[in-house]
């Protein structure tokens, strides 16, 4: 045979390194081959994968370019990541991280080929695919065995630790924790901690301890005058001045406004719908309830069963008219904000809606991707095909009432609203009120039977569907491939006895006997799953760190006798969202100063045994608040309705409809595709899905915000205007503003050098700005925005 090498003695230096070169680059090739089989995959690609890519592969491809296929098309499998690259005629269906080299991508956009042949795909399909391919085309998927399927989540992994029953462990004695433990929770985590050779770090200093328990409660910085209050009660009182200073936050209406947000993440709140694959984004005018309810719910302390029960069946809950009846009307909202596809591309559009809000039970009530389950069994976690469509009958059994969309014929049907009977009408401004640009654009649609009035109290929703009853599988989850009749129901895993092997018969849709199965004493989930998001909040990490993801690729807990402990804790008193945020922030281990020992900094960088406190950095809506508040803008009463309340909007075509405001950031516009810039730089969420977990990068362009963003140039002027607006010397001056950026006062060097820092300023621009008061309020601007821009205000310790 001949060989496909150069004939080459090897023996000689030059030569052996060539061949030594060429053995390096054939196993750098195989490397790349595999790697995005082999490498570690994180739960945020694998979230990817089996939201985005597995299901259109699964529907749109397997029939002809699977295993199973009667006919393998161009020799070419997709289902497993090995036959990809292995590829068919035409070579390798992609290559990792190059998109526009990847046959599969070149096919799926028609470029040369055309895949799939009989329509083309979305382009927000054709996107995820691109996506997907520029970070590696991470797939969790193996080979298939001897030509057969991979084995189902459903038929295993039922022995997994979060499927089983919460059991409320042993707490060791009060001796064992010694002084140090205030609470149970304290104990657990000294046990864990001393087993792995480590001890808590010292306490906070009070005036940190004080700012990072205003941050976490309230999302605002304390004032310097709390600040020294606090101290000094604190050194006089000790626990009692601190738990006085923690009700007295809980208390506050800004508590709601700050954890309402991290479960607006969860909603996927948003008051537009997004991009529904025509490139077109109708708003969501009555969207702003949806979020008033939720805050308004953490500032009541409504026990978190109950919320469930308000947000998934709030109309069933049988109040007579009257605003109990409108605010639970209203939590329903919960399964309307969603995301929802273009009706015109798409004949699954009744099951996408579906999908999104199965999808919302399970990756933000269970802690489980149940929306994996819709083409096939599980792959991972044990949820099959037939508890996918059980829980499917219950939400096609439901109307979902989004409003007037507009551009019917591009976009969701119409649909009517909630009818409020005492919720306060909100006036909508005149057409005149709109920026110029949207006037000029605005086309109103075709005025339908469901276009409510102007200023009407309705809200987004659900209801009872006219049509009750069971549905069949959805074969590879297509509309028109259908199979058994499935009875309405939960999961069979969990069924209770109650719901075991009944179905739910008309007239009720299910909703309601799905809330009693959410908080059930048989499911371990639910419970688990919000005392983790609650403790995420707290502590930069949650006890398990795919908040979203309980399931087998999920994260596993270090502290997991915590978790039960918490768990356990939070049902037996009540479902108390605030009693549980009390406890954990009365204990030692949230008191505890953010820096690490020598030994946890070697044995324990994440901090798995809870040695320290975790630095962290403020998300943008905390930022931007703190932004306010220093300048002096901030308003706290809230606003009426939503800054954009017209109806039957596109969005997209009407340029940045984000508008100046002085109120907190939980109010600021949230449209899908258009977030405030303010917030989006700082990792904002998409409101495409769930998101128990934001990402957390750092990148330039945050810099850059901070740098040249109108927001930060005119909140630092302002900032520079009231400090010197108050009199005094540039001493006094400065001062006031460390008091007012960092609630302290400035040491004898930083206050030098902030004076020399200023002296050099007003020279540099002496000569552009001739006129020394604006020069003067120049250079102090300048000051104000250096300030907001560090650390020491990004950061809370």
């Amino acid at each position: 045979m001949k060989s496909v090498f150069p004939k080459t003695d090897w023996r000689g230096p030059s030569n052996a390194r060539a061949w030594l070169g060429m053995g390096w680059a054939v196993l750098i090739w195989a490397a790349g081959f595999s790697s995005a089989q082999t490498a570690e995959i994180t739960p945020e690609q694998r979230a990817f994968f089996e939201n985005k890519i597995r299901p259109v592969l699964v529907k749109e491809c397997y029939e002809c370019h699977s295993e199973d296929s009667k006919k393998l098309g161009g020799r070419l499998k997709l289902d497993s990541h090995f036959s990809m690259m292995k590829g068919g005629e035409s070579g390798p269906a992609m290559q990792p991280g190059k998109p526009d080299k990847s046959i599969l991508i070149q096919a799926i956009q028609y470029d040369g080929s055309e895949m799939p042949p009989k329509k083309k795909l979305p382009d927000h399909v054709i996107r995820d695919f691109v996506e997907w391919v520029k970070m590696g085309a991470p797939d969790p998927r193996t080979e298939p065995k001897g030509g057969k399927a991979n084995e189902s989540g459903a038929s295993r992994n039922l022995d997994w630790w979060s499927l089983k029953p919460v059991q409320d462990p042993q707490v060791p004695s009060a001796e064992e924790g010694g002084d140090w433990a205030k609470d149970p929770l304290d104990r657990l985590v000294l046990q864990k901690m001393r087993s792995g050779g480590l001890h808590p770090a010292a306490d906070a200093d009070p005036a940190a301890l004080l700012r990072r328990l205003s941050m976490d409660l309230t999302g605002l910085p304390p004032a310097a005058e709390q600040v020294e209050q606090f101290v000094a009660e604190h050194r006089r009182e000790g626990r009692e001045a601190l738990a006085r200073w923690v009700d007295r936050l809980l208390a506050s209406p800004q508590y709601g406004e700050r954890w309402g947000r991290h479960w607006l993440d969860v909603a996927r709140f948003a008051e537009s719908n997004g991009d529904d694959g025509l490139g077109r984004n109708p708003n969501f005018p009555h969207a702003w309830r949806y979020r008033d309810y939720v805050i308004d719910a953490f500032n009541r302390d409504v026990p978190y069963d109950v919320f469930l029960r308000e947000q998934i069946a709030g109309d069933l809950m049988g109040d007579p008219p009257g605003p109990e009846r409108d605010r639970r009307l209203v939590a329903t909202g919960f399964l309307a904000v969603g995301y929802k596809p273009c009706i015109a591309m798409n004949n699954n559009f009744a099951m996408d809606v579906v999908a999104d809000q199965i999808g919302l039970i399970g990756s933000g009530v269970l802690g489980l991707s149940v929306g994996c389950a819709r083409c096939h069994d599980h792959k991972h976690d044990p949820i099959t095909l037939r508890d996918y469509t059980a829980l499917a009958g219950i939400f096609k059994s439901t109307d979902t009432l989004w409003g007037a969309a507009g551009y019917e014929p591009l976009s969701a049907p119409q649909t009517p609203l909630h009818e409020l009977t005492a919720a306060p009408w909100v006036a909508v401004p005149a057409a005149e009120a709109l920026p110029k640009v949207v006037r000029q654009e605005h086309k109103r649609p075709t005025k339908g039977k469901f276009d409510p009035a102007p200023g009407a109290p309705v809200a987004m929703g659900v209801r009872e569907a006219a049509e009750i009853a069971d549905i069949r599988v959805h074969i590879g989850g297509e509309a028109g491939r259908l199979g058994d009749l499935v009875p309405r129901g939960v999961p069979g895993l969990f069924r209770t006895e109650a719901l075991a092997n009944v179905s739910l018969c008309p007239p009720r849709s299910g909703r309601m006997e799905l809330v009693d199965w959410l908080v059930g004493e048989a499911l371990p989930l639910t419970s688990r799953v919000m005392v983790n998001r609650v403790w995420q909040h707290l502590f930069e990490e949650g006890l398990v760190r795919t908040p979203d993801d309980f399931g087998v690729y999920g994260d596993q807990p270090v502290q997991r006798e915590l978790l039960d402990h918490l768990a356990a804790r939070f049902v037996r008193e009540g479902w108390s969202v605030k009693k549980l945020v009390r406890a954990m922030v009365m204990s030692r281990t949230y008191q505890m100063a953010s820096a690490p020992s020598e030994a946890a900094r070697f044995t324990d960088p994440e901090n798995r045994l809870l040695s320290f406190h975790p630095r962290r950095r403020m998300d943008g809506e905390a930022l931007r608040d703190a932004m306010l508040a220093a300048s002096g803008e901030l308003k706290l009463e809230r606003p009426a309705g939503s800054l954009l309340q017209h109806q039957n909007v596109l969005v997209n075509e009407m340029g940045d409809l984000h508008r100046t405001s002085p109120h907190r950031s939980v109010y600021q516009l949230m449209l899908r595709g258009a977030m405030p810039p303010e917030l989006s730089v700082f990792n904002e969420p998409d409101a495409l899905k769930v998101k128990g977990k934001r990402d957390m990068s750092t990148v330039p362009t945050q810099f850059l915000y901070l740098l040249n963003n109108p927001f930060v140039v005119e909140q630092s002027r302002r900032f520079a205007e009231r400090v010197l607006a108050a009199g005094g010397s540039d001493s006094d001056a400065v001062g006031l503003v460390y008091r007012r950026a960092f609630s302290r006062n400035p040491s004898d060097s930083e206050r030098q050098g902030v004076l020399g820092f200023l002296a050099d300023m007003e020279r540099e621009l002496e000569a552009a700005e001739p006129d020394s008061k604006r020069r003067r309020v120049s250079a102090w601007a300048a000051l104000c925005q250096s300030l907001l821009a560090s650390n020491p205000m990004r950061y809370v310790d």
